[in-house]
């Protein structure tokens, strides 16, 4: 059933990466959006293209952008708002981003199960990380849902940006509890990201969160909880 309540253009706006895999998964996590709310379009802020300025200038009418991060640091306090003024559009309104969430916390959960975790397994978050003290915030905060949801510590470590470092955070981890360590992605989608993670000495990496179901109807709840497009300049 198709359901957008307020008439606009959806748009969700991800990071953007060179790996065909991890843009085919932004593809299907915006199809499967889709075929709730209508056709929705994707925006890239980093690495391709479009962006959501180019987007957004070829939008007639309202539009919903829904930042499809888990965290809202520069891409989202700083880079989107200057797209939406830099593309001239005069009804844009952006939701929340996608994390922190419990729904992302459930997913995380099946995730590490799926490569391997058991109960009694250490675990890390392994985040892209931020220059944003307040986006560093957000994700511990999904370190503590997640670690509500498989009932034990979650340590955070960063994969581009901040401190400590995800290979640091394992190494630690693992001298501490002499045990299994698993890291949990906290990335939406293949990627030089999650790449990197492969090589930092854990006894497993969970997938990255990718179209999940529950992701599709948080990027629906995000973009349902926006009651009003408003001029964007």
């Amino acid at each position: 059933m198709i359901f957008n309540h307020l008439g606009a253009q959806p748009i969700l706006v991800a990071h953007g990466t060179r790996s065909e895999h991890g843009t085919a998964m932004i593809a299907d996590l915006a199809d499967k959006v889709s075929a709730q709310i209508g056709p929705t379009r994707v925006a890239f802020v980093d690495v391709l293209g479009p962006s959501p300025s180019e987007v957004l200038s070829g939008v007639d009418g309202p539009a919903v952008v829904v930042p499809a991060f888990l965290a809202e640091g520069y891409h989202v306090r700083q880079d989107l708002p200057e797209h939406i003024v830099a593309s001239g559009h005069q009804a844009t309104s952006v939701s929340r981003a996608l994390g922190p969430d419990p729904e992302l916390a459930r997913v995380l959960a099946q995730r590490l199960t799926e490569c391997g975790w058991k109960r009694g397994d250490s675990v890390v978050l392994a985040a892209a990380g931020s220059s944003d003290a307040y986006a560093l915030g957000q994700v511990r905060r999904a370190a503590t849902l997640l670690g509500a949801m498989i009932g034990a510590h979650v340590e955070v470590g960063y994969i581009a940006t901040g401190e400590p470092r995800i290979a640091d955070v394992v190494a630690a981890t693992r001298a501490q509890t002499r045990r299994r360590v698993f890291i949990a992605s906290y990335l939406l989608a293949q990627g030089l990201f999650h790449d990197r993670l492969q090589g930092v000495g854990a006894d497993g990496v969970s997938e990255p969160l990718g179209a999940d179901p529950r992701v599709v109807d948080l990027v629906v709840r995000r973009m349902r909880s926006v009651r009003r497009v408003v001029p964007a300049i």
